[in-house]
């Protein structure tokens, strides 16, 4: 088996710069004797609406339930009801689509812009019924899903927008958002962040957030994650346990103003590809500026496993994001969703052609300039 000499990630290697930090933070969370909520999370949370913009920020569990418990509170609140739909792109990851699915809507799987593989709001009229409700723009692989057209739109049908901000932490979209943000997750009314440990920000477990600039939902949102309870032994919702833990915090606490610097990195490795990648096999994805953190860098091929296994041979590892398309699922089967178009079509096409390139810290500017050069020699 080839030896990788340019590893895709290597969490331990992320990780390294920060652990001193580390220890000292998960230390004074052991020594408070608080494990549940306390000073660690506030923080986290003050720290996200500082560098988004908005005023309210909730700390969950992960970033799939940060859009459950954003969709519960919505229908908890009227603002939705059962069987109400909520646009989103067909080539998400599942995530998105499970949130949805679980607060008792319907996706509609939208059309998707094959130039940046996110939501194609050029499109967005084809995806309207009378039961549409919100739009869940996904900023895919770090790029912003966010243009006049789509925020026209949402205003003109008067449409909630949650985001699912999962992969597009520190991006900032080129139009304002409803708002007075331009921050990734703080866009629409309300955005879910997932911290991962694979993400451009990730924690050492799951971790995720609602930010919003709404302060009721916020409050709601709480309440949800928190067994429904808006006080001690007093539950006013059908809630579950889904709340941050303070050890996570803690890890995030230390490593989140390094956002800047780590979007920083990613672009330069991005702008190496960019200018050096040229293979007609090879299509590469639209550079388009400070509006893109590059939680992956993903070119599509029409060969694309012969282009992994050649990768593979050369020593460079890859990764595919995302292989199969939610609706080609099995949970999906007997699901009530709605494929608007040519959406479904767009989704296997890209499920079959896409591939993740090194991109994280673990990738220097001379490793990008390596691996471009193995990337044109493929034949």
């Amino acid at each position: 088996m080839t030896t990788q000499r340019y590893k895709f990630l290597d969490l331990a290697q992320v990780n390294a710069p920060y652990m001193d930090a580390i220890r000292e933070a998960v230390l004074r969370v052991v020594e408070s004797g608080r494990y549940v909520g306390g000073e660690e999370c506030g923080r986290l949370e003050a720290g996200l609406q500082h560098l988004t913009g908005a005023p309210c920020a909730v700390g969950v569990s992960n970033g799939l339930d940060a859009l459950r418990l954003i969709l519960r509170a919505l229908v908890e609140r009227g603002d939705m009801q059962r069987g109400d739909e909520v646009i989103v792109a067909a080539n998400t990851y599942i995530a998105s689509i499970l949130a949805i699915i679980d607060a008792g809507l319907r996706p509609v799987l939208a059309p998707v812009d094959m130039a940046t593989l996110n939501l194609d709001t050029a499109r967005l009229e084809e995806c309207v019924t009378s039961r549409t409700r919100a739009v869940m723009p996904v900023h895919l692989y770090g790029r912003v899903c966010w243009d006049e057209r789509l925020k026209e739109f949402v205003n003109r049908h008067q449409l909630f927008v949650i985001e699912d901000n999962a992969q597009a932490i520190g991006a900032c979209a080129a139009t304002d958002g409803l708002f007075d943000s331009r921050a990734a997750g703080a866009l629409g009314h309300a955005g879910a962040f997932s911290f991962y440990p694979t993400k451009n920000i990730g924690a050492m477990g799951d971790a995720g957030a609602v930010v919003t600039h709404d302060a009721d939902l916020a409050d709601r949102v709480r309440a949800l994650a928190n067994y429904g309870s808006d006080r001690r032994y007093h539950n006013i919702y059908l809630g579950a346990n889904c709340r941050l833990d303070p050890v996570q915090a803690a890890v995030l606490n230390v490593k989140l103003p390094a956002v800047e610097s780590e979007s920083a990195h990613r672009r330069a490795v991005a702008a190496v590809y960019d200018e050096l990648i040229d293979n007609e096999a090879i299509i590469k994805p639209e550079l388009t500026g400070a509006d893109m953190v590059w939680h992956q860098y993903v070119v599509r091929c029409d060969r694309r496993d012969e282009l992994q296994r050649y990768l593979a041979e050369a020593g460079v590892a890859t990764d595919i994001h995302y292989a199969v398309p939610p609706h080609r699922q099995p949970c999906m089967s007997g699901v009530d969703y709605l494929a608007i178009g040519n959406a479904l079509a767009q989704a296997e096409q890209i499920g079959d052609t896409v591939l993740s390139l090194p991109i994280s810290t673990c990738t220097s500017v001379d490793d990008a300039k390596a691996i471009a050069a193995i990337v044109n020699a493929f034949k």
